[in-house]
């Protein structure tokens, strides 16, 4: 059975590592007859989260802001699978994925008790260091209070330069976790 994938992608560089990890992911996930949606959160004018708790109440629209969350909502709310697809900034995610990830939270507010939709999830991180433990940290938290289920983690360091995760084996990894799903 084939499964609809929204990759949110929060690298500043179109054809960085990152997006080269979520490209080989994404060919290996159609490749198995699954659908896969990629927004590209640098090019999108996403505001940051208010902390209103004004949404919820338009779900084709939840949050109280207007801006490019509106394209993403009805995908993360049709995905059975969310890939959060980031550099390694200072131990963790970028600003890009934050912001986008914490308007997400409109979407629980349609719930009278603030439930998030259930789904399945994928980290997958480029860096030009390893030290990935804060960002599993918080990634390994965000699902448990979440209550969604991790399919997996590709994370690719020593890469910083445009092109150098090329020849790695992460490559073959993001491809093959793609590939797995179905």
């Amino acid at each position: 059975m084939s499964k609809k994938i929204i990759v949110l992608n929060g690298s500043p560089r179109k054809n960085g590592n990152t997006s080269a990890l979520v490209k080989a992911f994404a060919e290996g996930a159609e490749s198995a007859g699954n659908s896969v949606t990629e927004f590209f959160l640098d090019r999108m004018n996403i505001h940051g989260c208010k902390g209103c708790f004004g949404g919820g109440k338009n779900p084709d629209s939840p949050c109280v802001q207007k801006d490019d969350m509106d394209k993403i909502y009805p995908v993360y709310k049709e995905a059975d699978i969310v890939v959060l697809a980031t550099p390694l900034y200072y131990w963790t995610i970028s600003g890009q994925l934050k912001c986008a990830f914490d308007r997400l939270f409109a979407v629980a507010e349609c719930d009278p008790d603030y439930r998030n939709p259930k789904k399945d999830s994928i980290l997958i991180m480029a860096a030009e260091g390893y030290g990935f433990e804060e960002s599993e940290y918080w990634y390994d938290r965000l699902e448990k209070h979440l209550g969604w289920k991790n399919l997996g983690k590709i994370l690719c360091g020593g890469v910083m330069a445009v092109g150098d995760v090329e020849g790695r084996s992460e490559l073959k990894e993001a491809y093959e976790l793609g590939k797995s799903i179905h």
